[in-house]
Parts: C-alpha cells; sequence; structure tokens
C-alpha cells in the first residue's frame, strides 16, 4: 500500500526533476516495490540512473 502511495506521488511529479527527487526520498525498504509499481505502469524513465 506504501508503495503505490509512493509510485503515485512520483507518477504525478510535475517535472522529471521533481520524480526524481521523490524516488531519491523513498525509503529504502520500499524502492524495490516502488521500482515494480513503475516499471508495471510504463514509467520507467521516472527512475533515476544509480
Amino acid at each position: 500500500m506504501m508503495a503505490m502511495l509512493w509510485a503515485q506521488r512520483i507518477m504525478s511529479a510535475p517535472t522529471l526533476e521533481d520524480a526524481h527527487a521523490l524516488w531519491n526520498r523513498v525509503p529504502r525498504l520500499l524502492k524495490e516495490k516502488v521500482r515494480e509499481i513503475l516499471i508495471e505502469s510504463g514509467c520507467e524513465d521516472l527512475i533515476p540512473n544509480e
């Protein structure tokens, strides 16, 4: 549930820079699930290269 909320916030970010900034704030234990949700939603471009 929390991963979905983070993914929704990232997907609704107004700019790519804002989406990347939000990604950096995702708790580390949720990052993998948020990554999966973004990829499933076709928004893998919102995941910064690490």
